[in-house]
């Protein structure tokens, strides 16, 4: 989908910048300081965003100089504001393009507003996404202490999630993220760059940004405070402010849709219609047998202490096979899996690892497509996923005819269970489940 990384030249530093196939418009990804354009447009977490994205112009990622792909810079010359503004031109420039949109999120707000102030006839329009003018924190924390947990915390992933809880994560999306930080910038750069910029004051410009203006704002984003995006909306002549429910830094990971169709209908005047994503996905239900007749036997604590142990056995294997949690309900929990074989396999470890807790479990699983709705998913293959698990009978781990013929040649073998009719389910599916013999002799 995207080109291969070429380099524009800003003054003697050359700045690394790939771009989407052609559109109705230019739209410059402004990367804060902390990006490898490399790997960020082919991040799962942000391949719903990018295709939607593409959909309304061409998109340009670049690495601002010091980070990414881009020319490094020793500690005596860290780039300047003005620097980092003139790498637009320069990608600009090396497209031969003559205007564009600037979408600007967190401490890329600065170079972009700079840029739209100065070169008001290059830009299209400017689209802000938790923005900030200044970074004097209206709730007291400490800069030092910021840079210091970041630091400290850099190339795990675990920023990214603390940047944005309301995003969908699991070890490999952990992982996905943690390798994209460790190319983006070292530890070393990032205490070098961060102080930079901390200090960033653009709130002067603001009055001079003469061109259209986006403002899109999350509630109960804890780290960038609304009263941020409201300041930079309220100083901008004409700027519309629109702020969303959402915790995230970031606006182009899940759940992204509704900020998505606040920058389309701003940039086209039509809000579109966005479609849930829908993955192949293998899905696995799994619950306690009998746990209604169990809890009034024990009593509420000792039946909680034993969820409890449960609910930690279930998530441990989910780790172990790249399992992502999707919602818990009661003593049942539901599961989503990049890989047929590594939900089956999982389902046979939850099976047998909770027995040492005196307790039965029934598991279920189908693959096919699902509609992912931010954290939760839905669609026809979680509903033929919830009627597989519900012929399940203790102890056995039973998967639809689809899910079983995905799984050839890997060493499970499947006892039939004939053809069912699932309640609401249009069709027929034949459940086998897997050989409790040659399940043990897998494992």
């Amino acid at each position: 989908m995207f080109s291969e990384t070429r380099y524009a030249l800003n003054g003697d530093l050359r700045v690394a910048y790939r771009t989407s196939a052609d559109g109705p418009r230019d739209i410059v990804f402004v990367p804060n300081w902390l990006t490898n354009g490399e790997i960020l447009p082919e991040l799962p977490s942000l391949q719903g965003w990018v295709e939607a994205m593409t959909s309304l112009g061409r998109l340009i990622f670049f690495d601002q100089p010091g980070t990414g792909a881009s020319d490094p810079v020793t500690p005596g010359a860290l780039p300047t504001l003005e620097q980092w503004a003139d790498s637009i031109t320069a990608v600009l420039d090396d497209l031969g393009s003559r205007e564009a949109v600037l979408l600007a999120f967190n401490a890329a707000f600065a170079p972009a507003a700079l840029f739209a102030a100065t070169h008001p006839s290059r830009t299209t329009a400017l689209v802000v996404l938790e923005g900030y003018a200044d970074t004097v924190r209206p709730d007291g924390l400490d800069r030092d202490e910021i840079l210091a947990a970041v630091v400290a915390n850099w190339g795990t992933g675990e920023l990214q999630r603390a940047m944005n809880p309301d995003m969908p994560w699991n070890e490999e999306i952990r992982a996905t993220w943690a390798r994209h930080d460790r190319l983006a910038a070292s530890p070393r750069t990032i205490a070098l760059v961060m102080p930079v910029v901390s200090e960033m004051d653009v709130r002067a410009v603001l009055p001079t940004v003469r061109v259209p203006t986006l403002v899109v704002q999350h509630a109960d984003d804890p780290l960038n405070p609304r009263e941020w995006g409201k300041y930079v909306a309220d100083h901008i002549s004409g700027a519309k402010y629109v702020e969303l429910q959402g915790r995230n830094v970031f606006h182009f990971v899940e759940p992204w849709r509704d900020s998505f169709q606040v920058i389309a209908e701003f940039l086209t005047g039509e809000q579109p219609d966005v479609a849930d994503d829908r993955v192949l996905a293998t899905v696995l239900f799994t619950d306690i047998v009998d746990s209604t007749r169990r809890a009034a036997e024990m009593g509420d604590r000792d039946w909680h202490a034993l969820l409890d142990a449960h609910d930690a056995i279930v998530r441990s294997q989910l780790a172990r096979f790249r399992g992502r949690e999707v919602n818990t309900s009661g003593d049942g929990f539901l599961a989503m899996f990049d890989g047929p074989q590594r939900a089956i396999r999982c389902a046979m470890a939850i099976r047998d690892a909770v027995q040492a807790l005196g307790i039965e479990v029934r598991a279920g699983l189908h693959t096919g497509e699902c509609e992912v709705r931010g954290e939760d998913i839905g669609g026809i293959g979680v509903h033929i996923g919830a009627r597989v698990s519900a012929l399940a009978g203790p102890n056995e781990v039973l998967v639809s005819s689809t899910l079983r013929d995905l799984v050839i040649g890997s060493g499970l073998e499947f006892e039939e269970r004939g053809t069912h009719q699932l309640k609401g389910v249009p069709g027929r599916d034949g459940p086998p489940r897997p050989s409790h013999r040659a399940a043990a002799e897998q494992l």
